[in-house]
């Protein structure tokens, strides 16, 4: 992929690779969990909150629309800057406006007020985002997708954890204690990654405006750029479609389950983090399409499976315990974990790809990518409060498996094209 940047190339692979020892990759990974959890507290406290600010599930479930909106802003007008400033001082600058967004949410008086915390909160959670190319640019090419896949998977746990956390914390704390302890985690990795990021080699400033349009410029003309970005939305928008749904499945009859058993769903996925490593792997290797559509069957592989087996009928004949319950929860949790690995192993593949090339544009490259990924996930998560309120599980459930179709066919049309990287 060839990429017009007005800024000079990164620094030689040798500099690079000596800056990134195995613990400061550790820490890059770490933050990214950190930030990136910002995000996903909210959505197994989505009743409790509804209840709080006595509003409906449906207005509540779209508290995580906001947040993944505001994420792709980040994306789209701070990530670039990464390109041109000094990474570690923005990181640090919106780690610092993090914790002053989460302690306004704890405190939030109206769900107005949450939201609009909850917006300002995705946009400086990009911070994440600004990390991963930081890490790339300080890897060796030729453990540049490993790099990417365990600085991801930091991510992955981050996102799925968030979910675990934020449940148990509500359970015995309230909700509010959760924004609380997450301000707490953002001021103690601050201290962190103050001490241990490198510093990042200057470059020449670009005004913002030229910044901005050479990020169009991008897209307009790198076509593996562009399908790979679409792939990832499309599976970032089957994966919320699940963790909204799943929120709203739980919480409802026959269940009832309160917010720390909703959050332990998040450990099914678990095995995402796995796929990620290898995954960084098999590009490396090589193996970028084979891997892209193994990873593809298996998001759709898991809508069959909980669409077919999910909770929608009891089981009480298949029940070795006697619950007509048991056997759904099966079949959903291994639909999570299966869905988990193809959306995961999926997008560390994508950023390998686009990572490969674009030495002074990683940043640049970011922004194109994850703004369409979030806004595939933020569109997910709208379409899946809709399908909840107009045909319960069955339509969220269908709901995804059309978009794992569309992306099977994505993949097979731009490997046809020879754009698939």
């Amino acid at each position: 992929m060839s990429v017009p940047s007005p800024t000079p190339p990164a620094p030689t692979v040798g500099a690079a690779g000596q800056n990134l020892s195995a613990g400061l990759t550790a820490l890059f990974a770490v933050t990214c969990g950190v930030v990136v959890a910002n995000i996903y507290y909210v959505q197994p406290l989505l009743a409790d909150i509804a209840a709080s600010f006595q509003v409906g599930m449906g207005s509540a479930g779209m508290l995580v629309t906001v947040t993944q909106v505001g994420y792709a802003l980040g994306l789209l007008l701070v990530v670039p800057l990464g390109d041109t400033h000094d990474r570690k001082r923005l990181i640090l600058s919106l780690l610092a406006l993090c914790v002053a967004l989460l302690l306004a949410a704890a405190a939030s008086p109206t769900f107005l007020t949450f939201a609009a915390a909850s917006l300002g909160l995705g946009v400086l959670s990009c911070a994440a985002q600004v990390a991963v190319p930081f890490a790339a640019s300080l890897a060796p090419d030729h453990s540049r997708g490993r790099t990417v896949g365990t600085v991801m998977s930091g991510l992955i746990l981050g996102i799925l954890l968030a979910r675990t956390i934020a449940g148990a914390i509500a359970h015995y704390a309230g909700w509010r204690a959760v924004y609380v302890t997450a301000a707490v985690a953002m001021v103690v990795l601050g201290l962190l990654l103050a001490r241990a990021l490198p510093a990042d080699p200057a470059r020449p400033r670009i005004p913002y405006s030229r910044l901005m349009a050479s990020v169009l410029h991008l897209a307009r003309t790198d076509a593996v750029l562009r399908w790979r970005s679409l792939m990832g939305a499309l599976g970032f928008a089957g994966f919320s479609v699940l963790w909204t749904g799943l929120t709203f499945v739980l919480s409802d009859a026959p269940y009832h389950f309160d917010q720390a058993t909703i959050g332990l769903f998040g450990l099914a996925g678990l095995a995402g983090a796995l796929a990620a490593s290898r995954a960084g792997r098999l590009a490396d290797g090589g193996h970028a399409h084979r891997a892209t559509g193994l990873f593809a069957a298996a998001c759709l592989g898991a809508w069959l499976l909980m669409a077919l087996l999910a909770p929608v009928v009891p089981w009480t004949s298949l029940s070795p315990l006697g619950s007509g319950l048991v056997g759904p929860l099966v079949a959903l949790t291994a639909g999570i974990l299966l869905l988990d690995v193809g959306v995961q192993g999926l997008q560390i593949t994508n950023q390998s790809i686009i990572y490969a090339g674009n030495h002074g544009a990683r940043g640049r490259v970011t922004t194109v990518y994850l703004t369409t990924y979030f806004v595939g996930g933020a569109c997910g998560s709208a379409v899946a409060s809709l399908a909840w309120d107009h045909g319960g599980w069955l339509a969220v459930s269908g709901t995804g498996g059309a978009i794992a179709l569309a992306l099977l066919g994505c993949w097979l049309l731009a490997h046809a094209r020879r754009q698939d990287g």
